[in-house]
């Protein structure tokens, strides 16, 4: 099974979560490819068997807007029936942003295999455990 796990980390707290991800998906099997979203092309997705996507919430609980944002809006039409997983790091407010991502992904049609897992700042022992699960469950 091949698993995409693609980030956008601007203090490196959504990378660790990443590398998490990953960590979990080739535990469980999986060939993974990790990739910045800077590196990323349409083909990470579309050839993707599964999806690991993260991206921390910035400003008033949004995607990152000048490269992660324009990236999800490429590619989400491409989800249609994809086992999905999203994940990302906050330093303030509640997680509307991973709610608000959630909803747009399932209205894209992706099969999200858990609910977004979602770290204040630095991910601890647990939001690392949970993103390990993440990446588990992409492959399950």
């Amino acid at each position: 099974m091949k698993v995409s796990v693609i980030f956008w980390s601007g203090s490196g707290n959504t990378e660790a979560m990443a590398n998490a991800v990953a960590e979990g998906a080739r535990e469980a099997g999986a060939d993974v490819r990790l990739t910045n979203v800077g590196a990323a092309a349409d083909a990470d997705v579309q050839e993707a068997d599964a999806v690991a996507m993260g991206c921390p919430a910035m400003g008033a609980e949004v995607l990152e807007e000048s490269e992660f944002q324009p990236f999800w809006d490429s590619v989400k039409g491409a989800l249609g029936g994809k086992k999905l997983a999203l994940f990302g790091s906050y330093g303030w407010g509640d997680g509307e942003w991973m709610r608000a991502w959630q909803e747009d992904a399932q209205a894209s049609g992706a099969l999200l295999v858990a609910d977004g897992v979602i770290a204040m700042g630095e991910p601890d022992d647990n939001a690392a455990q949970q993103c390990r699960d993440l990446g588990k469950a992409l492959v399950g």
